[in-house]
Order: structure tokens, then C-alpha cells, then sequence
């Protein structure tokens, strides 16, 4: 049976795992494989502009369906970075002439929001893909994580940007605001982008004004402290302790903050000088403004400035998927399946913004008009 889908100007065949294009350019052959993929955030903006992923490789089962579900044809691969194959790779590639490589290593050695202190674990995931680059030399590289990954991280940041270039790649990177490019959300972010083909260069942003809360999430039903829409099982908010429903109710609308509250609302860590420093913690997102980040906690007004700008909550799932520019109708959990809040939110926090996605697509599609075919190649 023939599979056919259309990503923007091309139409995709997929006929015994081999994929051929059509359409008014005349393209190469071109697949993309998504590493650390979780719940499909890079992939659905690939897939958006035009950049057919073939699968997406992640060790978090719990991720399948979210990836599944939203982002056909693309296959699920329930496996260790660290332990995948070049091999491998070249079989999920198949014949296309042109294979991208792109993924998000877990970004949580290089945050600000930890001490950075000492190397991580995690930070081999980051070898990894390096190590998938030099085996499979994949024409096009796209890369996301923290800014701090180029100075906690630099080391590992360095040596893969080394590698990258031994092998021919033109390099580009640089930090963006996920703002940028229509997440209403302010979401700093490191891109790199490589290329075997030629030069490339960073996505353009978007001369629009940023999308704002209001915009994103005003029009979605209104809840209480700890209510589920019946429509939208993930519209749902944290159930508040009488502590912090009466904190949330002495924060002002629209980004107001603990500096509010009355003496007696107030943790002990906050009457400390340092605590001075982390005044957003229980404060009100803007409505006219983009969000803060998201965060793999960002439905507890206790984690951040998570609290719905009028109505006395914490942020929903959906409202956070939705400020990380997921569609209202993207499906995370199994509608069969008992629903697991905490796996739901680490995937939203984690994800990347598939707008994000989208205008590092749009820069790949670009490139490989321009590029492919043309002899520059390795």
C-alpha cells in the first residue's frame, strides 16, 4: 500500500520504507530522523515546513503515543541514544539522498536552573549525537539545547562544534528567543545548524509582534483550583492546598507577585535576603506579554511564574502546550489510559516548541533547494 502525505511543497510517497518527492521544485530524495524526539515537539514543526521526518528515537516510552498520534508518518524508536547504531540509522534513512539529523540532548546539565557544578551524566548524550554524526555523516545537522550549554557545557559544546567542522560541515549557531518565531513564550535557546551541502545560515524571525498569553490561552474554558475541563482531559489544574489558594488570591492579576502578600503568607525562605531573588516564584503570567518559560513543572505555582494571569490557579496542561505552541488538538496521553499528569507536564517542559521547529525547517527546506543537486556536496 502506497502511504501518500504531503509536507508543504513536496508530496511524499512511502512504499516499502522508501520515500520519493514531487511537486513544482525538483527536490532530492530528503528524510529526517528526530533523536531525543519525546513527545514530538521538533518533529511536528519539521514536518510543518516541509522536512519529512522518518522517525524519531527516544529511551521514554511513556512518549510513544504523544509522538505517535500527531506526527504520522514518523515511527517511534524506543531506544538509548547511547546505545543506538549508525546502522541503525542508515536503515531509518533508507535511500534518501539528503538525511537530517536533528535532535534536543536533555538539556538539564546545562541549566541555569541548576548548579552546573562538576560533569553530568546527561552531558554524554550530547557525545552521543557526536558520535552519530561522525558515523553516519548526515548532510544537514540541527541541534537545540540551553544557552548555558556553550559555558557550563563548553567543553562538550566545543567538541562537537570541533567534530562538526572536521568533517566539513559549515557551522552556524547562535542563541535565540523562541519568541521570536510565534511561541508566546520568552524561551532563550542555543540553535546550531550544519550543513555538508554549503553554507547555512540561522532561521529569520518573525517581524510580527510576539504572541502574547491573552492571545494563546484567554479563550479556553475557565477553571478552579483543581477542575478538569470535560471536553479536554489535560485542561486541567493543579489541586491547590488552602495555603497557596489563599496566596494565589493575594497575588494581583496580571503579573503580580508575592510582594503583595501579607507577612503571614510568606515562606520562611522568602524573608530571607536571598530569597529576594527568585520573586516570580508564585507570580502571575502577564496577559499581554509572552509567557516565561516552560518548565517541566509549569502547572505548580510554586515552580515559577505559573499562575493564570485572573483567575486564582496554576496554568493547565493544555495552557502550558498551548504557550509552548503545540495545536489545541495535539493528543499527549491515551485516552484509554489512566492520566499521568507529571509525565504529561515533563514532556511539555521539555519539548521543543514546534514553532521553534518550524523555522529551523523552513531554514533546512531553504538550504536544500539552494544546495542540493548542485555538485557542493561531500
Amino acid at each position: 500500500m502506497i502511504d501518500v502525505k504531503t509536507h508543504g511543497p513536496w508530496v511524499a510517497r512511502v512504499e516499502d520504507d522508501e520515500i520519493s518527492y514531487d511537486g513544482s521544485t525538483r527536490m532530492e530524495a530528503v528524510a529526517a530522523v528526530d533523536l531525543f524526539c519525546g513527545a514530538g515537539g521538533l518533529t511536528y514543526g519539521l514536518q510543518k515546513a516541509g522536512v519529512p521526518v522518518v522517525a524519531g528515537i527516544d529511551l521514554d516510552e511513556q512518549s510513544r503515543h504523544a509522538f505517535t498520534a500527531n506526527n504520522e508518518p514518523a515511527r517511534f524508536v524506543a531506544k538509548d541514544i547511547a546505545e543506538t547504531t549508525a546502522q541503525e540509522l542508515v536503515e531509518l534513512f533508507g535511500v534518501a539522498a539528503v538525511r537530517v539529523l536533528a535532535g534536543c540532548a536533555p538539556c538539564q546539565p546545562f541549566s541555569k536552573y541548576t548548579n552546573g557544578k562538576g560533569k553530568h551524566a546527561k552531558w554524554d548524550l550530547l557525545l552521543s549525537f557526536e558520535r552519530l554524526v561522525q558515523e553516519v555523516h548526515p548532510e544537514v545537522v540541527t541541534m537545540e539545547n540551553v544557552p548555558e550549554l556553550a559555558t557550563k557545557g563548553k567543553e562538550v559544546f566545543e567538541s562537537f562544534n570541533t567534530t562538526l567542522k572536521s568533517l566539513g560541515y559549515w557551522v552556524t549557531w547562535g542563541v535565540v528567543n523562541a519568541a521570536d518565531f510565534g511561541v508566546p513564550q520568552n524561551r532563550l535557546r542555543l540553535v546550531l545548524l550544519a550543513s555538508r551541502l554549503g553554507p547555512i545560515g540561522m532561521p529569520v524571525r518573525m517581524k510580527e509582534a510576539k504572541r502574547t498569553v491573552r492571545e494563546t490561552i484567554a479563550g479556553l474554558p475557565p477553571l478552579r483550583s483543581g477542575q478538569q475541563d470535560p471536553d479536554d482531559r489535560i485542561h486541567i489544574a493543579a489541586d491547590l492546598k488552602e495555603i497557596n489558594l489563599r496566596r494565589i488570591r493575594a497575588t494581583p492579576h496580571d503579573g503580580g507577585t508575592r510582594a503583595a502578600w501579607p507577612e503571614e503568607l510568606l515562606l520562611e525562605c522568602y524573608r530571607r535576603p536571598s530569597g529576594k531573588k527568585t520573586v516570580s516564584v508564585y507570580g502571575r503570567m502577564w496577559w499581554d506579554r509572552p509567557a516565561p518559560t516552560m518548565t517541566t513543572l509549569c502547572n505548580g505555582i510554586g515552580n515559577g511564574r505559573f499562575g493564570h494571569p485572573v483567575q486564582d490557579r496554576a496554568i493547565s496542561l493544555r495552557e502550558a502546550a498551548l504557550i509552548q505552541s503545540f495545536p489545541l488538538e495535539y493528543d499527549f496521553w491515551p485516552s484509554t489510559a489512566r492520566l499521568n499528569r507529571k509525565a504529561i507536564a515533563r514532556m511539555i517542559g521539555n519539548a521543543v516548541p514546534p514553532e521553534l521547529g518550524r523555522a529551523l525547517g523552513e531554514t533546512i527546506v531553504e538550504h536544500i533547494r539552494k544546495h542540493a543537486g548542485d555538485g557542493s556536496g561531500a
